[in-house]
């Protein structure tokens, strides 16, 4: 199992709604979490009050929740306001409002791995709309998560289709792997039709972005700069349809 597994889990039978907004269960989170890493932990931050420690950091008269989780080793961690139920910040919150910022606030940090992420994004489904393409060289292969209906570009050789995400290598890319990967994940980027889609891409890839950017800046900066340049494409073309 790896990171890219929590992605294409669906969620949409474990949330609720309220006030317009979609909430996933954090028992479900932290469960589905558990069947991939059993190693899995969390914690909350505890912050000095002056008298002893307190899962509070102060603002004023309200207050923020801060909770870290660490799955497949990497640790996320995530903020939340303490908050009513028309998601404004409490004064002076009680225990009750406490524990229920501190749950909902795991809940979030969770979907920083990937579990639920795609709700935050204002998505209706995860990655089962998307799929794996594995473009290959003599020295290298690369898997790229695209869009499920997205043209394979002329330039690239006709790619196999598989079923399920792999992670990226653990000790980052070779650079015949990274060249491939940066000119896969520029080629795809003209197939996106709107900024969610584009954003949706560039999320889905996360985990093969961040490691290119450590072990390959140069090319990670080239493919943001592609992304960046189509970003103002789309933008300009809804202004025009507005």
């Amino acid at each position: 199992m790896s990171p890219l597994d929590l992605l294409t889990i669906n969620v949409n039978d474990k949330t609720e709604k309220k006030n317009g907004l979609t909430y996933l269960s954090w028992a479900y989170a932290w469960t589905e979490v558990l069947k991939v890493d059993p190693a899995a932990t969390f914690d909350v931050k505890l912050w000095s009050d002056g008298i002893g420690m307190t899962p509070l950091m102060m603002i004023g008269d309200t207050a923020m929740v801060w909770v870290e989780t660490k799955v497949f080793g990497k640790s996320m961690t995530c903020q939340l306001p303490v908050l009513d139920f028309r998601n404004k910040p409490i004064s002076h919150p009680d225990a009750m409002a406490v524990n229920t910022a501190i749950m909902r606030c795991l809940a979030k940090s969770i979907a920083l791995h990937g579990l639920g992420l795609y709700i935050y994004s204002g998505e209706d489904t995860p990655m089962e709309d998307a799929k794996v393409v594995t473009v290959t060289t003599a020295t290298a292969t690369v898997e790229m998560t695209v869009p499920v209906n997205a043209p394979i570009p002329a330039e690239l050789s006709i790619p196999t289709f598989i079923a399920n995400p792999v992670p990226a290598p653990k000790e980052g890319w070779s650079d015949e792997d990274a060249k491939l990967l940066a000119t896969t994940m520029k080629d795809f980027i003209s197939v996106h039709r709107d900024l969610p889609d584009l954003n949706s891409y560039w999320k889905r890839n996360q985990v093969h972005l961040d490691r290119l950017k450590v072990s390959h800046p140069e090319l990670y900066a080239d493919v943001r700069n592609g992304f960046a340049e189509f970003k103002k494409t789309l933008q300009a073309k809804e202004t025009k349809n507005d």
